[in-house]
Parts: C-alpha cells; structure tokens; sequence
C-alpha cells in the first residue's frame, strides 16, 4: 500500500483536498487529479452530493461579434440518483428543464464579473455525477463553478458563493433538507460576493418583503463563510490570470460621433411608441455609416448606434430623473385586460402594459396528462405546467420561429412558479393544468405580463385560484455611488440598464423572485427599495 501511495502522488502531484462545511454539513473539494486540461478543474463533494466543474477559455477571441460568449451548462447524469434514462436510446439526451434553469442560476451571477471587453469563448460545464437529495446538486455546482474560475488562469473578478433558503415554521433555515424543503414557505436562491447581492430567484408561499429581506442577508453571511474558503484556495493553487486582446470601441471616433449625432439622438428617441423610436434611428444610422465609412464597418455601426442610445437613456434618468417614454420614474404604462379572446379553449386572458402584450390560454385534462418527470429530481409527475412563446413578429423580426430557447424555458418557469401558491390542491381540483403564454408584443417585462395573462385565463377557465398574482419589473441606472430605481420597465431601459428586478405576487405577499443584473451587485438599500416599489405597483 505506502508503494502503491507513493506512485500515486508522482502521478498526481498537484493533487489537494480541501474541506470545509456548509450549513453544517461537510464541504470538499478536490484538485488536480481530474480534467487536467481544463483551465480549472475541481471535484465538489457536498454531503454524498458530487459534482465535477470545469471551465475552459479560447486562446483567441472569436471574431465578428460584440457581447462575451459565455455558455454554462449544468449536465444531469440519471446514473447519479441510480436510474437507467426513459428514452428509447437508454442515455442522456438534450438538458431537462430543471438542467436549463439551474444553467441561468449559475450563469446569471458569474457573467457579470468577467471584463465587458473580453471576446474568447469561455465554457462552464457542470456534471452532476451523485445526488445526495439534502445537499442540493445545484448549490454545489454553483460554488464548485466559483471555486474553478477562481483557481483558474481565466481573467474573473469572483469569487461568488451561493445557499439555498428554506422558511420552515417561522424560521429560515439554510440548505434546508429534503424533508424541510417540502414543507417549506420559500424556496430561495442567493448568490453573492463578499461585498454585494448578485443573484437572486425564489417562488414563495406569500412571502412578506421583510422576511425575503432577512433571508437575503442570513444567506449572506454564510455565503461569507464560504467565499474566505475559496479566497484561502485560490492563495494556495491558483494560476496567474491570463491576458486578453481586449476588443471595445475606439474612443476618439465614439466622441466625434457624440459630438456629431447627440442631438438627433435625443430627438429620436424621445417617445414611447419603439416602432417611432425605431424608424427616427435609422437615418441617423445610415448617416453615420456614410460619414465615417472609411473608418467602420457595419458592426462598428451597430456598436456606436448601441453606445449612443445607451448614453441618452442613462443621462436622461441619472441627470433629468426623465424617461425614453415620457413617463415618471414611478409611472406604470396604459394597462388593459380581457378574458374569454378565444372561443372553444377552456379559458383565455389577454393582458397588455404599454407595448408588451400577452394572451395566455388555460387547457385542463385528467391526470392522466399530467408530465413525467425523467431526472435527478424526486418529483415523479407535474400537474401544473406553464409554457411561454416568444415569436420573432413580437419585436418585429422578420424571421421563421424557431424552438424554444433557454429564455423561453426560464420565463415560463419564471410565471410558473408564480402562480403555484394560489393553485387549488389535487383534492380540491383532480385536474391538470396546462397554461401557454403567447407574447403578441414585447417591450419589456413580457414574463410579468405573462403572470397577469395566466391568473386572467385561470379565472376564466374555471379555476378556483385562491388569489389573483400580478407581476411588475424594476429597473437600475447605477454610476459610481449614484444609483435610482425606476419601476415597470420598457426594453430601451433593461437592454441599457444595470438591472431587471422581477417580482410576482399577490396582496398577502411574494410568489416569485428573479433578478438579472450587469454590474458586479447590489446593495442591501437597492434590493429593500426595489421590494416597496414592486409591492405597490403590484397593488396599483
């Protein structure tokens, strides 16, 4: 045995176990024995939960494109809860909707602190291999990703860490057990650095604003504990952060433009129709192209037409406190809703705010229908199930449909959840349930709006929902110390905005959380204020 030991660690000489514990169960990970041509590799054993998180980076930057092209995936291998796939081929075949979700969950607070200036591909592939059902894969995946970014030679101002929140008698518990999370008023996922809030989704049995402020920051603190522990790792093992070909504008031709063009951009975007917005653009757009045709391209147009527009939209609300649409930083947009659009469904709603319009149909069958479920999850069937569309002629792209995308999956999850605390039980109402959110129009908060629809076409179709949910957004403009919110927020605003704070619920208190935001977080006085301002818009 001490040979046999010895010829591992010349194998394996960069092989280190480190250990810590999480809400009071056992934390290790392991590095450098496996995946040794990742740029960052780590196997992460919470409890007798495993799972092996690598990320890689392309030596040289893709070229022709204008955003960071990250992909993370979050791959569930049935073999880990001893189970052979249902599908005719016996194996793994395209991610679940559980996988997809927890894929946004990890991606959302990592894309932000990597530079907004770097173009080499970057891949995050987490493979859950055993589930332990009380410490939770997607946690483990989510630190274990933190843990391989940190020690990797990849430029990311991380770490993150992040816990699950559970509300069981009265009381927060973090990284409730199996057993606890089914009895459970929240269900709530928090991801942070040592300083900042960066992620946030939950679904709530009416959750009160003040109790979902509390288990932000008990969340916190223990994310603290953690994020020392990856600190203390990355000291010991990591690599030196590579250097990148840094890909951005040039700064002398961004000013002659804005010194050009600031004006007519103004004017063009003072108004609240987009399709106005849109047709006043593109003259200027012709105009610059024509101008400085000897310096640019037609992605370098497209990226001074995005600068500019993004100028105007921050300037006016951080210096004037004005809105692209005229309205006030409180203001929520012409709202309109009807039920029973469609003749021979079981119920229909239609719900519109501003430009973003969404008619949602409710279908209701046995239970035969209800979903099967095939993967790591202990959830056999689901007999609520919300689907959400997102057509090309809903932002007016002339383009044919195509499946859908992991945004399409996460806003209807998103709606979903929502709506799940005021469902009848299965005693009280032995049907399944089928809702489809088709967005006809979208300028913004089309999830919100899809809540809306759904709680129009349940009512519609009969069933005996226990209380209305609506949903609103709230957005950030943010520059250094100086930050305002804005509630109801339309697509100028969120495409050039620092966040989009989702929010469902209904008059007792929260159903559902989801926070996207571009900046590396937020403060526990920006969460607070976004809560009271969705809270009253959702009473409006």
């Amino acid at each position: 045995m001490v040979e046999e030991f010895t010829s591992r660690l010349e194998t394996f000489p960069h092989h280190r176990v480190f250990e810590t514990t999480l809400a009071g169960r056992p934390f290790v990970v392991e590095t450098g024995k496996m995946c040794s041509l990742s740029n960052g590799s780590c196997m992460v054993r919470y409890g007798e939960t495993a799972v092996l998180c690598n990320v890689t980076m392309s030596e040289k930057p893709r070229e022709g494109i204008d955003f960071f092209p990250l992909s993370v995936d979050f791959e569930e291998k049935l073999y880990s809860v001893g189970r052979i796939p249902g599908s005719f081929m016996r194996r793994e075949g395209r991610p679940g909707e559980k996988a997809i979700l927890t894929s946004r969950v990890v991606d959302r607070p990592i894309r932000p602190l990597f530079p907004k200036t770097m173009r080499n591909d970057v891949s995050v592939v987490m493979t859950v291999m055993s589930v332990d059902q009380d410490c939770s894969p997607e946690i483990a995946g989510m630190i274990g990703t933190s843990i391989a970014l940190s020690i990797s030679d990849i430029p990311w101002s991380g770490p993150i860490a992040g816990v699950f929140m559970g509300l069981v008698d009265g009381k927060l518990v973090i990284n409730p057990t199996e057993e606890q999370r089914k009895v459970s008023d929240l269900a709530l996922t928090v991801a942070a650095t040592d300083q900042k809030i960066v992620m946030i989704e939950a679904g709530a049995n009416e959750v009160d604003e003040g109790t979902m402020l509390e288990a932000i920051k008990t969340a916190h603190v223990e994310i603290k504990h953690m994020i020392e522990f990856i600190n203390s790792m990355a000291d010991e093992i990591g690599k030196p952060k590579k250097d990148f070909e840094i890909s951005d504008l040039d700064f002398d031709l961004l000013m002659r433009v804005r010194n050009g063009y600031l004006d007519d951009f103004k004017a063009a975007m003072d108004t609240d129709d987009k399709n106005v917005r849109d047709a006043r653009l593109a003259p200027i757009r012709e105009r610059i192209a024509t101008e400085f045709e000897d310096e640019v391209d037609a992605a370098t147009v497209d990226l001074l037409m995005y600068k500019m527009q993004k100028y105007v939209v921050r300037r006016w609300l951080l210096d004037d406190g004005k809105r692209v649409d005229g309205r006030g930083i409180n203001e929520i947009r012409p709202l309109a809703a009807e039920v029973g659009v469609l003749p021979r469904v079981h119920g229909s709603g239609m719900f519109t705010r501003g430009q973003t319009q969404v008619l949602t149909v409710a279908t209701l069958s046995n239970g035969r229908d209800a979903q099967i479920m095939d993967d790591i999850s202990t959830e056999d069937e689901k007999r609520y199930i919300h689907h959400y569309n997102f057509p090309p002629y809903s932002v007016g792209e002339a383009r044919a449909p195509r499946s859908p995308g992991r945004r399409e999956v996460g806003h209807g999850a998103l709606a979903e959840r929502a709506l799940i605390p005021v469902l009848p039980s299965e005693t009280e109402f032995p049907y399944t349930i089928r809702l489809v959110s088709e967005v006809l129009s979208s300028n913004g908060s089309t999830s919100q709006a899809s809540i809306c629809g759904s709680t129009l076409a349940l009512m519609d179709a009969g069933v005996p929902i226990k209380a209305p949910v609506a949903g609103i957004s709230c957005g950030l403009i943010t520059e250094g110390d100086r930050w305002m919110t804005m509630l109801d927020i339309q697509g100028v605003e969120d495409f050039h905005g620092d966040m989009d704070f989702k929010v469902g619920g209904t008059k007792r208190g929260i159903t559902a959380i989801q926070m996207d935001i571009k900046i590396d977080g937020l403060s526990y006085d920006i969460i607070e204020e976004a809560f009271e301002k969705c809270r009253q818009a959702r009473l409006f």
